[in-house]
């Protein structure tokens, strides 16, 4: 039989054994592998990256990094800057569409994780209406001069494409459709700043004019105009890719794209993208907690279209920027504590 004596004894032991280990856990969920450490943070020109630029580094907080504003930059000078040591990282970066300013980065900087893995589509749309009543399934199709003067504003004979500004990795694959189709003669392309141009477009189709755009996804405009109701997407009779990403002629078609025009699977003539950080590698190896977070986070492209149409819809300042992170970290808390603790575990080993 066991005396009361001892008993108490084990009991006193259990007990001061569970304080020591509360403490323990509490100051593992404490430990900041930041402190100390300013980040240099960027986001892309187009704001429909901002919102999760402001989940990476409200995420980089919880770890004890302090994020300096973040800059926004367009593609070259950030990949310049990254590379330099002048920029730490963005969550901005598009790949394969990124591809041409690889040569600018590769030395200093490197892409690290996955925002989201594929998912990402590019691709050219028109008015549904107008596609239907003319049998428009083929951007080639546009090139018709009488196609041509129904998405014609300024009266200068071409159709009227809204664009990317200059600076975008669009931009320049657009610049390249121009060269390797022969379209110069056929589009006007719009390039002044995005979100104003497709303001205008939108302006013109609830008028019951024909328009004519390039867009991504996830982006606003897909839920303020949806493919299959509104606009429809249309197809490409021949891939011509930037030589950076001609290997990836093959992965240009996707399979029951809805509101694509012809036969499926639909050939949008560009590859689906990853959106991925781009960071510096010697803030990498000198911040190994930060390397991990970006290596463990993922955002859902469902939830980046729901933050987009948020936004269109008007909350689109810092302060709701702001908060639109913080509740998707507070309702994905699980998820956010997994990533949290391999980041501060990676700094302690």
């Amino acid at each position: 039989m066991i005396k009361t004596k001892t008993i108490l004894k084990l009991t006193a032991s259990a007990a001061t054994a569970a304080m020591v280990a509360m403490p323990t856990a509490a100051a593992a969920e404490a430990h900041m592998p930041g402190d100390g450490t300013q980040v240099q943070m960027a986001r892309a020109t187009w704001d429909t990256g901002w919102w999760q630029a402001e989940v990476y580094s409200q995420l980089l907080e919880k770890l004890g990094f302090e994020v300096a504003r973040v800059t926004t930059l367009d593609n070259p000078p950030f990949y310049q800057s990254v590379a330099q040591g002048d920029m730490d990282l963005w969550v901005n970066g598009w790949f394969p569409l990124h591809n041409t300013y690889e040569d600018d980065f590769s030395d200093g900087a490197e892409k690290i994780g996955y925002v989201a893995k594929g998912g990402a589509l590019q691709g050219y749309l028109i008015d549904k209406k107008t596609a239907e009543k003319h049998d428009i399934n083929t951007v080639s199709d546009m090139t018709d001069d009488d196609i041509q003067k129904l998405f014609d504003s300024n009266g200068d004979g071409k159709a009227d494409l809204v664009a990317c500004p200059p600076g975008w990795g669009c931009e320049t694959v657009i610049s390249h459709h121009f060269e390797a189709y022969g379209w110069n003669d056929d589009f006007n392309a719009i390039k002044a700043g995005y979100s104003a141009s497709m303001a205008d477009a939108v302006g013109r189709f609830e008028a019951g004019d024909p328009i004519f755009f390039y867009t991504w996804t996830p982006n606003w405009t897909v839920g303020e105009l949806p493919p299959g109701e509104d606009v429809v997407w249309l197809q490409m009779e021949e891939t011509k890719l930037p030589e950076d990403q001609a290997h990836l002629a093959d992965e240009t078609t996707v399979e029951g794209l809805e509101g694509c025009r012809g036969e499926q699977p639909c050939d949008l003539g560009w590859p689906a993208n990853d959106i991925r950080p781009v960071a510096n590698s010697d803030f990498l190896s000198e911040n190994p907690a930060a390397a991990e977070l970006l290596r463990q986070v993922r955002i859902p492209i469902g939830d980046i279209f729901d933050q987009n149409a948020k936004m269109n819809a008007g909350a689109d300042s810092p302060e709701d920027l702001e908060q639109q992170a913080s509740t998707w970290i507070e309702e994905n808390q699980g998820k956010v504590d997994k990533w949290l603790k391999a980041a501060r575990e990676a700094a302690s080993m």
